[in-house]
């Protein structure tokens, strides 16, 4: 009993020291001897290829000439005014934005214009009022304060004197023409309705102001997508397509060699009177499904309906059911997901 832990010891010093070592010399041997080829093995028919073809090539090139320089420099100058227009300018203008400058502003109407005719209103109404005291409520002459009193209520959209004007004047509208004083008050209302449309479309310059900033992202959007769409598509074209059609070959590969190891299971297994599986066989075949979804699940090797489907035949193949019925499982993985389980 004393002995049986020092022979342990020796055993796994001889492992680690000897044989793993060793192992792994052989190993290296094997994938130096029958590994990946070397470049001139790989490119050898393309080169030849290219050499054989390059005087044609040339003479093209040299046709076209003329051809080839527009083609690139046409290809330039669209790039750099994609690039100054739809990113560089947008940028510009949501870093004006943020700063707040006064020319990155949108507006649908000028900066001062609705001042301008409120003012241009509240004159019209205070010398339609002073010529005609009477309809302003006064007998005599207007007051200063009558007059300051009469311009705040033009602000407020007030014009009560015009109105009484224009009222009068309809019951004698030829009388009023020919006085002037009905057509005077009707361009005053013209003008008050132009100063309440001006005070609408102010309310609504005043929302596109503050959403402004939104604006600016939203025309800087379409740019960063083009750009980042092309970017991402030529990185991929360039390398990651080779790489990655190389790696689904290698998933597949493991795979298949993962179900091979699971038919040896079943074949070399010894049932049990329960007709199950024993507790090393059954361990080994848990392991090797484990390997087996994790590599269908990270190498995406099948869309996502037909992978759910695959991981229920899994757990079918790895619970305990009676052999028949695992087997049965197995035989269903090969023949349903043949298409997706096959390298090229």
């Amino acid at each position: 009993m004393v002995s049986k832990p020092a022979v342990m010891a020796r055993r796994l010093l001889f492992l680690l020291e000897d044989r793993i070592p060793a192992h792994m010399a052989t190993t290296s041997k094997v994938v130096q001897a029958s590994g990946r080829p070397s470049r001139l093995i790989r490119y050898w028919l393309p080169a030849g290829i290219l050499l054989v073809s390059s005087s044609t090539i040339l003479r093209i090139l040299v046709n076209r000439k003329a051809d080839i320089v527009n083609w690139i420099r046409d290809f330039g100058v669209t790039a750099r005014d994609f690039w100054l227009n739809w990113v560089v300018e947008p940028v510009r203008k949501v870093i004006g934005t943020i700063r707040h400058d006064s020319q990155s502003e949108i507006a649908i109407m000028s900066r001062d214009s609705l001042k301008a005719d409120r003012e241009s209103l509240e004159r019209m109404v205070v010398d339609f009022a002073v010529d005609k005291p009477s309809l302003a409520g006064a007998s005599a002459p207007l007051s200063e304060a009558q007059i300051v009193d009469i311009r705040a209520k033009v602000k407020e959209g007030d014009v009560t004197p015009v109105l009484k004007a224009f009222e009068q004047d309809l019951r004698q509208p030829f009388v009023g023409a020919l006085r002037g004083d009905l057509v005077r008050s009707l361009l005053i209302q013209v003008q008050k309705t132009k100063v309440d449309l001006e005070v609408a479309i102010s309310g609504i310059d005043a929302l596109l102001r503050s959403q402004e900033l939104v604006f600016g992202f939203v025309g800087l959007t379409p740019g960063i997508l083009v750009s980042v769409a092309v970017l991402s598509y030529l990185r991929g074209m360039l390398f990651s397509n080779r790489r990655g059609a190389q790696r689904h070959g290698e998933r597949v590969g493991r795979c298949v060699r993962t179900l091979r190891s699971i038919d040896r299971i079943f074949s070399e297994a010894t049932p049990s009177q329960n007709n199950l599986l024993s507790y090393k066989d059954h361990g080994l075949l848990v392991t090797e499904v484990h390997i087996l979804r994790n590599l269908v699940s990270a190498g995406r090797l099948m869309p996502r309906e037909i992978e759910s489907e695959f991981l229920e035949d899994l757990d079918d193949l790895a619970n305990v059911k009676g052999i028949q019925i695992q087997q049965r499982a197995l035989e269903r993985i090969r023949w349903a997901y043949a298409r997706w389980l096959q390298t090229n």
